[in-house]
């Protein structure tokens, strides 16, 4: 594959000088989808023709077709890649002419502008060498397979991306971590695959290449033959659809499965649910761009796919994860999975009740989270981030009902010969075979931990205590008033100079000593309304912490916006009640909490109950936690003087 690959990438010399580095794949990826198409049809050209003469319908030409070669796309052109040369005068007519005698089916070549690819090369003379040269490569599926055309159209994506500085990783994911989402994805059904005349539905709503989709056919295929895998998928970026299409197409899949646009936007598979739902959706992208539809649907609550809540607009993540939830096939109807790859901000992001905390907290209060796998670090081409692998189920097995499986498979890699961009490590076969095998045996391990989900969840309660202050009418907290905007629609000025000559004595008591300046404010004809007297007394005031409680009109402390803290309770600590319900219960967990960890230190703190929250999050790095012990000072020490001497002994070679 790597010799082919070069090859084909060796063609892209013919475009230097009139090219710039960055534009040659706007060149080689479409010449590459037509050779293989070109390569496809070749043994059925003259079949085809046969079957199409004198018929008008292009549906009725499609339906011929496919009866009788599988294909579900066609030619009528009498060209090939190969006759074409033998007309280099024509060539650029003639090319343009086969371009756009594909049927409908085929729209990929649009998507690259091919029209205007084949004049400019025809332009600055380099088509006959390009076609020639493509010609040369046997790209014929039984030369080829799918998953090696994958390959090939993987690594010359990111050959052009490093050329034009772009991120190839936006457009595939690495083999290595597809496999392992597949192999996941199956895990739970084997049994079910093995049956004679299987069918499955497979869905990628980022599809990129097609290189999940593509990866979930050959390993069903690999299991059973006989199995039948309808693939569906949706991109939008122009030339990742052109490439997935094309290679789906190959396979004798329908061209109505893959659908270019806006996922999170227009889902273009409305009300469709799907038995496998795959995808690796961009990491920290912001969901701008789709904002309006985004909201719109959220506002229809559980009648759209945003029901439970939205996420920061800076990141889209947790969006494509309720996407796919929406997706999977209903329970009632045989139940679906779903394997999404994302990084790790989506187990933590936001606090209690937030839109992140939320989605989180319906997935996994709805039981739908199997498992989730952490993968090795320096895995993607464009990022050397953590990640992980999400995965759903809404028809758990018996033993894995209200349970979550943390699997560790962070150092589960191979070390590559060559890096390729960021991505330094692969996971090879055993490593992913280690990794099924925590998945299979379920069981708790120092790489597999098995939790509750009610585990993952928390209260945030809000915790105060009472405003102290000192008062007095000092020349310094006078001047405070004069500039102080609640005051403003008073006379400050005529308000200054009546404190003044109220003296400078220091009252430890808030109605003791509005009590006493009331009475002189009203010796000297200033009024002041309730809302101008709380403010009077908080510019006059200082935190003090030997004065007296500031009492409300109820009787009960003002609470002290500085000392304000928050504490989060876990469910289920000290063996209390696993809930998020906001009854008693909450009330009972949270007093005892109280009691043991924050009334023992501050005697006077309180819980202000009307602020607290539920929130859900999977500290996944905590519960893998290994302490390591430090070595021994006396070691450490050690190490310093036998360092200290050396330099002593080089000064000493020195000054010699």
């Amino acid at each position: 594959m790597s010799k082919l690959s070069g090859f084909v990438w060796s063609i892209a010399d013919q475009l230097r000088g009139p090219y710039q580095q960055h534009e040659y794949g706007s060149v080689i990826l479409p010449m590459t989808i037509l050779r293989r198409l070109d390569a496809i049809l070749e043994p059925h050209r003259e079949q085809i023709v046969q079957l199409i003469a004198g018929v008008d319908s292009e549906m009725r030409q499609a339906s011929l077709v496919r009866q009788a070669t599988g294909l579900r796309f066609y030619n009528t052109s009498k060209f090939t890649l190969t006759t074409l040369l033998k007309d280099p005068d024509g060539l650029q007519a003639n090319l343009t002419e086969y371009v756009n005698s594909f049927s409908s089916a085929i729209d990929v070549f649009d998507r690259f502008k091919f029209d205007d690819v084949i004049a400019k090369l025809d332009e600055k003379d380099r088509l006959f060498l390009v076609v020639e040269r493509f010609v040369k490569v046997d790209l014929h599926p039984d030369v080829i397979s799918n998953s090696d055309m994958g390959d090939l159209f993987e690594d010359l994506i990111r050959r052009f991306a490093e050329a034009s500085n772009a991120t190839a990783g936006d457009h595939f994911t690495p083999r290595d971590a597809v496999r392992l989402v597949v192999d996941l994805m199956f895990a739970e059904d084997n049994d079910a695959l093995l049956e004679k005349g299987a069918v499955r539905t497979v869905y990628d709503p980022t599809a990129g290449t097609g290189g999940m989709l593509s990866l979930a056919d050959e390993h069903l295929r690999a299991q059973n033959p006989e199995a039948r895998l309808t693939l569906y998928g949706q991109e939008i970026n122009d030339q990742s659809y052109a490439i997935c299409k094309s290679d789906l197409l190959a396979k004798g899949q329908s061209p109505d499965n893959i659908k270019m646009g806006d996922t999170l936007a227009d889902d273009q598979f409305p009300g469709q649910t799907f038995d496998y739902c795959l995808a690796n959706p961009p990491y920290g992208v912001d969901w701008k761009a789709s904002e309006k539809a985004i909201r719109d649907e959220h506002k229809r609550g559980f009648a759209g796919r945003f029901g439970p809540g939205l996420p920061g607009v800076g990141d889209g993540q947790m969006l494509f994860l309720l996407h796919l939830a929406s997706k999977m096939r209903p329970a009632s109807q045989g139940g679906g999975r779903v394997g999404v790859v994302m990084n790790g901000s989506p187990l933590f992001n936001g606090g209690a009740e937030s839109g992140q905390s939320e989605i989180r907290r319906w997935l996994l209060e709805n039981d739908l989270v199997e498992a989730i796998v952490a993968l090795p670090t320096d895995m993607f081409y464009n990022t050397g981030i953590s990640t992980y692998v999400w995965v759903l189920d809404n028809t758990k097995s018996p033993e894995r009902a209200g349970k979550v499986q943390l699997i560790d498979g962070s150092k589960r890699s191979t070390k590559m010969s060559k890096s390729l961009g960021s991505k330094r490590v692969q996971i090879g076969d055993d490593d992913r075979g280690a990794i099924l095998a925590d998945y299979a045996a379920f069981e708790p391990s120092t790489t597999s931990k098995i939790f509750d989900t009610q585990d993952f969840g928390y209260w945030t309660i809000t915790v105060e205590r009472p405003l102290r202050m000192n008062f007095t009418c000092t020349p310094e907290r006078i001047d405070l008033i004069r500039d102080d905007p609640k005051l403003k629609s008073t006379n400050r000025d005529r308000l200054a100079e009546v404190l003044t000559t109220f003296g400078q004595q220091v009252y430890r008591n808030r109605d003791a000593f509005m009590n006493d300046l009331g009475k002189h404010l009203g010796s000297n004809g200033v009024g002041l309304t309730t809302p101008q007297r709380r403010a009077l007394w908080l510019t006059l005031g200082k935190r003090d912490d030997a004065a007296d409680e500031i009492l409300d009109l109820r009787g009960d402390p003002e609470p002290d916006p500085k000392l304000r803290d928050t504490e989060s309770i876990p469910f289920g600590w000290n063996d209390t009640p696993k809930t998020s319900d906001a009854d008693g219960t909450t009330r009972e967990v949270v007093d005892r909490y109280m009691a043991a960890e924050v009334l023992p230190y501050v005697t006077d703190a309180w819980v202000d109950h009307t602020k607290t929250k539920v929130g859900y999050e999977v500290p996944f790095t905590r519960y893998f936690y290994t302490y390591t012990q430090p070595r021994p000072l006396q070691e450490i020490d050690g190490d310093l003087n036998a360092i200290v001497a050396e330099i002593l002994d080089l000064l000493q070679e020195v000054e010699a």
